[in-house]
């Protein structure tokens, strides 16, 4: 069992012989970290350093530590951490990994990764991390414009063609305001990281009615495990952004995962139709998608449940960061939101409904549309047998591109930086303004080590994921009869 978290660290302290043998420290083999797996028991290696980091819910980033408990974090590490951050590691150190049981990476590999680290340390000297506070000002002022054009087409009008056009355009700064809010959460725009959490509370909180804590946890830990399957029911290594079950499969063996929960070991009706039909039903949950997101938030800034086991115990063991900034937040939403969705109290019950649902399900699709053409029908794998990090973060990404009629430049606005979903999956701290400039260096690296990596264009990729979500769909059928012949 491991002995981590801040509350045993004066007990580690002393317990010199988990730390050393003799003079030297203690060695492990990869085998041995492998079984560490688990929130209570996770070890993680950081450049062949072993540290147990177990129940450590303190960890600032929350509990995205445990998504690579067992497992190699170095360069996660370096993709979500200042530098120096390191240092903070020191009280949990309780070894060195032997570097030859590292059995399934030859020279070739070894190589790759060091190029890549090679290229990551390129980039910082050549300033890409560092923002342009004029490019983020100019964004958060059209926002706000967006916003402020929207409540005046309510307020100066009773014309429902121009309320239905405030509602969209609600929509698209909901969208918007997400990208903002993505942007300074993860700190891309402030060194400091109060001031990133303090503008994404109001990005977040009180614009969009997203909980800042609820987004950090969900996206910090898809981040960091893009596309990944949980490898055990215990461990908290999986994508929450693929737990999608049982309205979504992403692979035959989420399709299926449902059968253990049941006593005969098959499939409900429910999961049978929802998997069946899951090509059909995509865009129709996409529309729904953020009142799911206002629901878990509002759970989560005021303490009514958890939208995850992983966020459940961060919530357990260490709270809101931010308790009464995100409480005021969201409360504040609401208000702003209940008088533009009445019309100023001019409009009938009915009437508001209709507005109001205009612009969330409008919003949901625009928000869910980027997020599932950066992902959805990529490659899927399971957290045991994960490539390494530069190879996941690519494999399971996509870029999007203009095309078919739909103009780069528009692209570029709309999916607010993440139609460079592979380059800022690699370098989640760089400044959107810099990530175009990114691109060039890390489509030149892939070239040179052979690494493919994913483009389409919005109507192309909207057919990929339709037709991934179809083939699962399939192969789910075929799977189902062979294990049920006689149904």
């Amino acid at each position: 069992m491991g002995k981590g978290g801040d509350a045993s660290v004066a007990t580690r302290a002393t317990d010199d012989a988990m730390k050393l043998v003799g003079d030297k420290p203690a060695k492990y083999t990869w085998a041995e970290v492998k079984k560490h797996i688990t929130p209570n028991d996770a070890w993680v290696v950081y450049q062949n350093r072993v540290y147990d980091v177990s129940d450590w819910y303190e960890h600032p980033g929350g509990g995205v530590i445990f998504t690579h408990a067992g497992d190699d974090m170095t360069d996660i590490f370096a993709a979500f951490h200042a530098q120096g951050s390191q240092a903070m590691m020191k009280k949990f150190y309780i070894g060195e990994l032997i570097p030859e049981s590292v059995t399934h990476k030859d020279q070739q590999q070894l190589d790759f990764e060091k190029g890549y680290r090679d290229l990551r340390a390129k980039l910082v000297m050549m300033g890409m991390f560092k923002s342009s506070k004029g490019y983020y000002a100019y964004k958060c002022s059209f926002n706000m414009t967006m916003w402020a054009i929207a409540v005046a087409m309510v307020y100066f009008s009773d014309n429902i063609a121009m309320h239905i056009g405030s509602a969209l355009l609600l929509g698209l700064f909901w969208q918007q305001c997400g990208w903002l809010a993505h942007d300074f959460l993860h700190h891309q725009v402030f060194k400091k990281r109060k001031y990133g959490d303090l503008v994404g509370i109001f990005w977040g909180d009180l614009m969009q009615g997203f909980s800042m804590q609820w987004w950090k946890n969900k996206h910090n830990g898809h981040h960091a495990v893009p596309n990944l399957h949980n490898s055990s029911l215990e461990s908290q290594d999986g994508d929450p952004d693929i737990d999608t079950m049982p309205l979504l499969a992403w692979s035959i063996k989420q399709a299926q995962s449902f059968r253990e929960m049941n006593a005969d070991g098959k499939d409900s009706t429910f999961v049978k139709y929802a998997i069946k039909f899951q090509a059909f039903t995509y865009f129709p949950i996409l529309l729904l998608a953020r009142i799911s997101w206002l629901n878990e938030s509002f759970k989560t800034a005021f303490g009514l449940g958890a939208s995850s086991e992983n966020a459940k115990l961060e919530m357990e063991r260490s709270g809101l960061q931010y308790p009464l900034l995100e409480k005021i937040g969201i409360t504040l939403h609401y208000c702003w939101m209940a008088v533009l969705t009445t019309g100023f109290g001019r409009w009938s019950v009915a009437y508001s409904l209709m507005y109001f649902f205009t612009a969330t399900c409008s919003s949901g699709l625009f928000l869910a549309l980027v997020f599932g053409l950066g992902h959805n029908g990529m490659a899927v794998y399971d957290a045991t047998t994960r490539p390494d990090f530069w190879k996941l973060q690519v494999t399971t990404t996509r870029n999007i591109t203009g095309g078919h009629g739909i103009p780069k430049f528009f692209v570029d606005w709309f999916c607010g930086g993440l139609q460079y979903q592979v380059d800022h999956h690699l370098f989640p701290m760089m400044p959107r303004n810099n990530i175009a400039k990114c691109h060039k260096l890390v489509e030149s690296f892939c070239k040179e080590w052979g690494v493919t990596y994913h483009e389409a264009d919005m109507y192309d990729g909207t057919v990929e994921v339709l037709s991934h979500l179809q083939n699962v769909s399939d192969e789910f059928l075929v799977e189902m009869v062979k294990d049920f012949p006689a149904m």
